[in-house]
């Protein structure tokens, strides 16, 4: 892996680079599915969005997963129960790009990005899961894989990894202006009006107010924040679960799903609805408490979390300036990290950054991901080697 001659912004564009049409695919730390989309991108400009889907986990392959989140830890990557959860997880994966691809007409991308599932993320190890050949072969199609491990292994956190293309997308909006994804983690991404472009996790996102729920009714999440709406928050708990170490540290840094899980212990005396209502202003909280450098005068929230309407309500009573979800900028939500992905397998294909000392603490712009072409059919490869021939660094892999 070497890191790439960044200019001094990212994003600017390149007149030599190929658009290159991509399929990105994203497993969130909420484990609700896969989401896929097309985007048709040369890493710095986005031309065209195209279709986008989610193919939900089953219930059976979902607890599977969050049973490894609990082990991961103890766990290595020849352990048959994490290899049996590849296996299914990435069947997902390509019958989520095979239908994607049926859906726009029979495409063929030039690219896939297939971030995997996360299973650990600390500090010093990133770990997801899935099997990059297999999809490779099973699509015909290029996949670039492994987007955090050299971000953590040059002194970064490997997260988190969507402000550079949220940064794409909000090119020509007053600044500053600040994106926040609430999926199982929270993060944000502020870009400032000298274009700047700093990030960080926040805080907790959806997942323990996930758990909690499922714990105390059975549903997989508060749906249209019926159960948290229905709660009073309570004031004591919310400043014990306040009371982390994770936010006397500055950013850029970054969580793993379950940093916070104990903090489920503090909230057990209190009825499910009042329950929720805390986790709700938790992450309000916390991303209200993330000091920046400039306060954004417009929040855009994507993310699950968007669609509760009891954790928007909160982030409107915390945050300066407004709030509303992305859709607002006319982007798709629900495709917004899947379309990443795609747009950082091309920024990895070309060399280009895909991290920045203010967005993951790395020590310099640098690239990422690995490239696999197992099982190519022989046509594939002309194409293959053309996109290639446009690199401006290497790339392991």
């Amino acid at each position: 892996m070497t890191d790439a001659s960044a200019p001094a912004n990212p994003t600017t564009p390149d007149a030599s680079a190929p658009r290159l049409i991509t399929v990105g695919l994203m497993s969130g730390t909420s484990l609700d599915g896969v989401d896929a989309a097309i985007l048709t991108t040369d890493g710095t400009q986005i031309f065209s969005h195209g279709p986008a889907l989610t193919l939900p986990y089953s219930p059976a392959l979902r607890t599977r997963l969050r049973a490894l989140l609990d082990e991961a830890t103890h766990c290595n990557a020849q352990d048959a129960q994490v290899l049996a959860a590849e296996q299914a997880l990435t069947d997902v994966h390509v019958q989520a790009v095979l239908t994607l691809c049926d859906k726009a007409g029979g495409i063929m991308p030039d690219l896939i990005g297939f971030h995997g599932q996360t299973i650990l993320h600390e500090p010093d190890r990133t770990w997801q899961i899935g099997d990059a050949v297999q999809l490779s072969a099973a699509t015909n199609t290029p996949v670039i894989h492994d987007f955090r491990s050299a971000d953590v292994q040059a002194g970064g956190e490997g997260a988190p990894l969507a402000p550079l293309y949220h940064a794409a997308l909000l090119h020509g909006q007053p600044a500053p202006v600040a994106v926040l994804n609430i999926g199982g983690v929270a993060n944000m991404t502020l870009l400032t009006q000298s274009g700047d472009v700093l990030a960080c996790d926040t805080g907790p996102g959806n997942a323990l107010l996930d758990d909690w729920t499922f714990q105390h009714t059975g549903q997989r999440y508060d749906q249209d924040g019926t159960l948290s709406l229905r709660g009073t928050v309570n004031p004591a708990l919310l400043e014990r679960l306040l009371d982390h170490p994770f936010f006397s540290r500055p950013a850029p840094k970054s969580l793993d799903r379950l940093s916070f899980h104990k903090g489920l212990d503090y909230l057990a005396g209190l009825s499910p609805e009042d329950g929720a209502a805390t986790l709700v202003a938790f992450t309000a909280e916390t991303v209200a408490r993330t000091p920046l450098p400039a306060t954004p005068q417009a929040w855009f929230v994507c993310g699950g979390g968007r669609h509760n309407p009891a954790l928007m309500a909160a982030l409107r009573q915390r945050l300066a300036g407004t709030v509303q979800p992305v859709e607002a900028l006319g982007w798709d939500g629900d495709a917004l990290e899947a379309e990443c992905f795609g747009f950082l397998a091309a920024r990895s294909l070309l060399g280009l950054p895909l991290s920045l000392p203010t967005t993951t603490g790395v020590p310099r712009p640098l690239t990422g991901g690995r490239l696999t072409c197992g099982g190519l059919a022989p046509s594939r490869f002309e194409a293959c080697a053309r996109l290639m021939a446009h690199r401006t660094c290497g790339v392991g892999g």
